[in-house]
C-alpha cells in the first residue's frame, strides 16, 4: 500500500510518502496564508507534488478546521483567513486522479494511531492531543467517528471549573495560571526543580478529570496521549492516575488503557490512515 499524508498547518504543509507501514519520503513547504485561497492551493499541490509517484493508491489530509466529510469541502481554516469554503477533496482528485480524504487533525492523529501506532490492537479507542489545546478523535468499532459536522470528541470544550477542560488540560494552563510555558517547566522538571514537579501533578489532577469525562462519554478500550505535553508524562502521570482511580464503574476502570503515543510523523501518518480507515 503506497499512501500520500498531508499536514496542513497554518505556516507550512507537510507531505509524506507512506510504503506500508514507513513514510519514505517527506517535503515541506512554506504555506502564504495570508495570501489568496488559490496561493495556498498551489502551495498544497507543489508539496503534493513533490513525494508523489505513480504507484500512490490514495491521498489524505489532514487540516485544522471544520470538514464537510460528505463532500470533503473544509471551512473557515483560522489560520487561511481566504480558506472559508474550499471544495479539497473535488480539486484534488480532478488533479491526481486518485481518492482523497480530508478530515480535522485530531481525528488524524486517533486514526493514525490504530492503524501504524499503539492503537492497533483496540477496536475502541481515543486519541487525545495535548497540546497548544486539548483535541480528540475517536475510534468505535475499529473505524473512526467524527460525528455529523466532524465535531465529535472536542472533549476540551466541556465546561470545567470556571471554564473548560482545554484551559486546565492543555499547554494553556501553563500560561494562563503560572505564566510560563510547558516547554519551560519540563525543561526544569527534568533538573528536579521541586515547583515544576508540583505544577505538573496539579496539572495530572485536571488531565485526570478529562480523562474520566472522556471514559464516561465513550467508554474506551483505550486512550493514547499525543501532543507536545504528552512528553511530560513521567512527571504528571502519578497524579493523573491517582485523579481516574475514582471512576465510579470499576470494570471500565480496570479494563482501560492509558499509552504514550511513540510514532514518528503522527500527522502525516495520521492523514495517510484516512484512506485504509475507509477501504
Amino acid at each position: 500500500m503506497v499512501l500520500i499524508g498531508v499536514d496542513l498547518g497554518g505556516t507550512n504543509v507537510r507531505a509524506g510518502l507512506v510504503e506500508g507501514d514507513r513514510v519514505v519520503k517527506i517535503a515541506t513547504q512554506p504555506v502564504r496564508s495570508q495570501g489568496k485561497a488559490e496561493e495556498v492551493l498551489a502551495d498544497l499541490k507543489a508539496v503534493i507534488d513533490r513525494v508523489y509517484s505513480a504507484e500512490v493508491q490514495g491521498i489524505g489530509l489532514g487540516v485544522p478546521s471544520v470538514v464537510d466529510l460528505e463532500t470533503g469541502t473544509i471551512y473557515d481554516v483560522q489560520s487561511i483567513p481566504a480558506w472559508k469554503e474550499v471544495p479539497l477533496r473535488k480539486i484534488l482528485e480532478a488533479e491526481y486522479g486518485l481518492p482523497v480524504y480530508v478530515n480535522n487533525d485530531a481525528n488524524c492523529f486517533a486514526v493514525g494511531e490504530k492503524h501504524y501506532g499503539q492503537g492497533k490492537e483496540f477496536q475502541n479507542l481515543v486519541g487525545l492531543i495535548i497540546g497548544t489545546g486539548l483535541g480528540a478523535g475517536i475510534i468505535a468499532n475499529g473505524h473512526l467517528y467524527s460525528g455529523t459536522t466532524c465535531g465529535a470528541g472536542e472533549f476540551g470544550m466541556l465546561p470545567y471549573l470556571d471554564s473548560n477542560f482545554e484551559r486546565y488540560a492543555s499547554g494553556q494552563f501553563f500560561l494562563k495560571s503560572y505564566r510560563t510555558s510547558g516547554k519551560e517547566l519540563f525543561e526544569r522538571a527534568k533538573t528536579g526543580d521541586e515547583k515544576a514537579w508540583e505544577i505538573f501533578q496539579e496539572f495530572g489532577r485536571h488531565l485526570g478529570e478529562a480523562i474520566k469525562a472522556i471514559i464516561y462519554a465513550v467508554d474506551p478500550e483505550a486512550i493514547i496521549l499525543g501532543g507536545s505535553v504528552s512528553r511530560a508524562f513521567d512527571f504528571f502521570k502519578d497524579s493523573m492516575f491517582e485523579t481516574i482511580s475514582s471512576f465510579a464503574y470499576s470494570l471500565a476502570l480496570r479494563r482501560i488503557q492509558i499509552k504514550v503515543s511513540t510514532a514518528e510523523n503522527t500527522a502525516i501518518l495520521g492523514a495517510a490512515a484516512l484512506y485504509l480507515d475507509i477501504n
